[in-house]
């Protein structure tokens, strides 16, 4: 009698069955090869919850030098001109983030909840109107754009289009391992309208976060053109679109999962439950790169210096030694330890904000809505490497 060896595991970000559902890989990762080697892209990848927090802590040994993707194209010296601060290590990373924050505070945060909402329902109601609708399209896709453009300054007329070049800056094609040629366009389109932003900031100020960030100085030092550019590019590309995505994925596993999903619509103070356990569950942010300053000594394994190594935060919030029964949906389960806003120097800024905004539109649909069915067939998934999400998603609803 002859027995087959076991096939080992494989892990390829770019692959569209990883985008479809990455989480049984992730799973034989934990179990067979928590320190993951491939090849062929040239990287290490740790599933780990306690090897990732450790790693995302450890800001001497995994730099964000070289930005936090592995595109040939994004991962270079240059990366913090389009990924800010997301790309530089201490001390410029204490600079940059902390003048960045002069004119992106908790009270300016907390301040736009009013206006959240009321862009929220400038969406929401007519959709609610229709009874049928696109979350995404009509809601979800456009609350997070609107509430930055705000916030930054972009023109209503002008949203739309921005949202439609960092939805090209994101999408990945099948089998090609990089950003592809509209995705450069539009990157490049991008900063340039940026740019022609701060240039009109530095003639005249506005009420708004560019020119706070025009003006945000801390002991005479002040920020660049270039750096503010490349915190308006972050802000639109990984602010906005990863909200979109947290949105759509409560919705979607809400629909999977309608015992859960009862619990908000019955208690719409447990909306933040359902936020924080889709944050877990299935986090817009997957995976998230770092170069290595040091050699690592992990599981058995060697990883030399100079080494790239993708944190994969998609599983380590599905790690059963942190979470009990990863893979259940449970909105009673405590998820103070998932760490999809990252953790230490790097924790995500813009946590607060897009919290705020899944709660407030979220909040407002439990409100209005008795019951909602999502069309299966209609469902489109995004293609990216490190964002993990919807891009349509047909609901009906009945209405309380």
């Amino acid at each position: 009698m002859t027995t087959t060896e076991p096939t080992p595991v494989a892990y390829n970000p770019y692959a569209y069955e990883i985008h479809e559902d990455p989480y049984p890989t992730y799973a034989r990762l934990r179990t067979e090869a928590p320190v993951y080697r491939n090849d062929e892209f040239d990287f290490w990848a740790l599933s780990r919850h306690e090897d990732v927090l450790a790693a995302f802590r450890n800001v001497d040994t995994y730099s964000n030098s070289y930005g936090v993707s592995l595109d040939p194209s994004a991962f270079n010296k240059d990366a913090h001109r389009t990924m800010s601060f997301l790309a530089l290590d201490p001390p410029r990373h204490t600079r940059m983030r902390s003048l960045a924050g002069k004119g992106f505070t908790p009270t300016k945060v907390a301040a736009m909840e009013e206006r959240i909402r009321e862009i929220t329902l400038e969406h929401l109601l007519p959709a609610l109107e229709q009874g049928t609708f696109d979350l995404i399209g009509d809601v979800a896709g456009k609350v997070p754009m609107d509430v930055i453009s705000e916030l930054v300054g972009v023109p209503r007329a002008d949203r739309a289009e921005l949202r439609r070049l960092a939805d090209l800056v994101l999408h990945r094609e099948d089998g090609v391992y990089d950003v592809p040629p509209e995705g450069m366009e539009a990157a490049l389109i991008l900063v340039g309208y940026y740019q022609e932003m701060v240039d009109d900031r530095r003639r005249t100020r506005r009420d708004d976060l560019t020119s706070a960030l025009v003006d945000a100085e801390i002991d005479g030092d002040k920020l660049t053109d270039e750096e503010i550019v490349a915190f308006l590019f972050l802000m639109v590309v990984a602010g906005n679109e990863t909200t979109t995505k947290l949105l759509g994925n409560a919705w979607y596993w809400g629909w999977r999962n309608p015992d859960q999903v009862a619990v908000p619509f019955a208690d719409p103070t447990r909306v933040a439950d359902w936020i924080e356990e889709t944050l877990r569950f299935d986090t817009s942010s997957q995976m998230l790169l770092r170069v290595t300053k040091a050699p690592v000594e992990l599981h058995g394994s060697h990883i030399p210096t100079g080494n790239r190594v993708l944190l994969l935060v998609g599983s380590a919030n599905r790690d059963g030694e942190v979470f009990p029964e990863p893979d259940r949906y449970d909105l009673g389960r405590d998820t103070t330890k998932l760490v999809s806003f990252g953790s230490g120097r790097h924790f995500c800024m813009g946590a607060p904000l897009a919290r705020m905004e899944a709660r407030i539109a979220l909040g407002e649909i439990v409100n209005r809505v008795a019951s909602y069915d999502v069309d299966p067939d209609g469902i489109v998934r995004v293609h990216s490497i490190n964002v993990r999400g919807l891009a349509a998603l047909p609901t009906t609803v009945t209405l309380r």
